[in-house]
């Protein structure tokens, strides 16, 4: 049909090709001249690497004085300890009871005596409180070029005793004890304020930490 007369083109009607979309980003010469990209709120702002000594300083917590390093645990001693103690604590409260009470009740009578007899019987038990805490307190650890001794209720304390450092290892053993099967083990250096005390070690364990530190401290003195 003829386009004047109303009818559509015979022929594919070719449409104008449409103009290139302008880029969103403009293209800058050079990143300096790019402005700021604008940040969300609460973002972080990235800043200097951390200290690594202070990174450091954050790993270790207070009682990190205390450890036993070197990925080490503390090598705890026999609970026999609390017993001992408190046993020590009976056998020296027996006759202050028994001769204390006697000279009160001169003076104060029954009550007086008895009274004291209460207080002997208390410090017993704070006796063997305190022997509990301690028990718990005292942990020795052997490294590679020494051995470190920890111990203390109110005021805790670390030894650090090197093998080459130390003279001889002395194992002693009271009555009790021996009863008890525990033994103390004393390292002693040319210098006293590093000696170090194991006490309420299990016999067994006594005898063999004596050679091994005795070997030990035998191969650093070779080698200076």
């Amino acid at each position: 049909m003829n386009a004047s007369h109303g009818e559509p083109p015979s022929g594919p009607v070719s449409t104008p090709a449409a103009a290139p979309a302008a880029s969103a980003v403009p293209n800058f010469p050079d990143a300096s001249d790019a402005p700021d990209a604008p940040r969300e709120a609460g973002a972080a702002v990235p800043g200097p690497p951390p200290d690594a000594a202070a990174v450091s300083r954050s790993e270790y917590a207070a009682g990190s004085a205390f450890a036993a390093g070197d990925g080490l645990e503390w090598t705890r001693i026999s609970p026999r300890h609390t017993w001992q103690r408190v046993a020590m604590a009976a056998v020296c409260a027996v006759p202050a009871a028994a001769v204390g009470g006697f000279l009160v009740s001169r003076n104060g009578g029954l009550p007086g005596a008895l009274l004291w007899v209460a207080a002997v019987v208390v410090a017993v038990v704070l006796t063997g409180i305190i022997a509990e805490l301690a028990h718990r307190s005292v942990g020795y650890a052997e490294r590679a070029d020494d051995l470190i001794v920890t111990h203390g209720v109110f005021v805790r304390r670390l030894i650090v005793v090197p093998y080459g450092r130390m003279q001889f290892v002395d194992v002693t053993a009271g009555l009790l004890e021996r009863w008890m099967g525990i033994a103390t083990v004393r390292m002693h250096t040319a210098a006293a304020a590093t000696d170090a005390t194991i006490p309420s070690v299990p016999a067994a364990e006594a005898a063999m930490l004596r050679d091994r530190l005795a070997r030990k401290g035998e191969e650093r003195n070779m080698g200076l």
